[in-house]
């Protein structure tokens, strides 16, 4: 009789942590479904990018639908540093440090392997500016399932559509107030002219809620303008070698005060890590 409630026991046990995976399991595919999109590797289809006719290819990656939200910052750290608030509206005033840290919170958080490994207490010996005064040194973990920035080839081969690419100028258009928020569309009314900070400003020119342009092909919203996004990369000249050393981080998609000219896909921007600003935002990316 003993043994029989032993063995019940165990059943039971394994039923239960069966079922408990089974259901982290089926969250985490609903965040994926829900705020990440799957995207197909490989060789780029934009004739556009700036790796169109090169070697590279990408393997198959996830990224966000959207643009990280002040709502989704502040759960992961528990404060707003955004400039203009709201909790649709993605965050800004966030630098490349301050995302990394999110990337492995954000992992944590869910149950997942973190892929970044950061170490304050070292410097980076392939951080060369002069004024980063971090220079936090971060490794990856290739193999961990948790949130990364993407690399610079990534984000370009997404926003221009991957293998669904209809050689869009930006990001799901050639007509950028299809899908971009920039400097004469972002206040009270349309702005004509020359770029002008003080009418931007009394414009009341500012971000977006996420979503509210149409998604380019692979149903990605806001990778033309609303805020500029961070990558992994280290800014280079030559796009097609990627670079183990820098001054600046690539940033990509132009932002809301931005020209219009930086929210082609193939525009590439730069920043010093520790930079921070109110059209400096993110998504994530997650390898498959």
């Amino acid at each position: 009789m003993r043994k029989r409630w032993m063995y019940l026991f165990l059943f039971l046990s394994m039923f239960v942590l069966i079922t408990a995976c089974s259901q982290v399991g089926s969250g985490q595919s609903d965040r994926l479904k829900d705020r990440f999109v799957l995207v197909k590797g490989g060789q780029v289809m934009n004739p556009l990018s700036n790796y169109y006719g090169s070697s590279v290819s990408l393997e198959d990656f996830y990224i966000g639908k959207y643009e990280i939200t002040q709502k989704e910052w502040t759960e992961v750290m528990g404060s707003n540093p955004s400039q203009i608030q709201g909790n649709d509206l993605p965050v800004e005033m966030v630098s490349w440090y301050d995302v990394i840290e999110y990337c492995n919170q954000r992992s944590i958080q869910e149950g997942l392997t973190p892929f970044y490994h950061i170490d304050k207490s070292k410097i980076d010996p392939n951080n060369q500016s002069d004024n980063d005064q971090l220079k936090w040194l971060v490794t990856i973990n290739a193999e961990a399932n948790g949130y990364r920035l993407p690399t610079e080839a990534e984000w370009e081969y997404a926003a221009g559509g991957g293998q669904e690419s209809n050689s869009f100028k930006y990001s799901g258009s050639s007509r950028a107030d299809d899908v971009a928020w920039y400097w004469r569309n972002v206040g009270d009314k349309y702005l004509t002219g020359d770029w002008n900070w003080p009418i931007i400003e009394s414009n009341h020119g500012q971000p977006k809620p996420v979503g509210g342009k149409k998604p380019n092909e692979l149903g990605l919203y806001d990778m033309s303008g609303n805020v500029r996004e961070w990558c992994w990369d280290w800014y280079g000249d030559d796009v097609s070698r990627r670079e183990d050393r820098g001054s600046f981080r690539v940033v990509k998609g132009g932002g809301w005060i931005g020209d219009i000219r930086s929210s082609e896909v193939s525009f590439r921007g730069k920043f010093e890590a520790n930079g921070f600003g109110p059209d400096q935002g993110f998504r994530l990316a997650r390898s498959k």
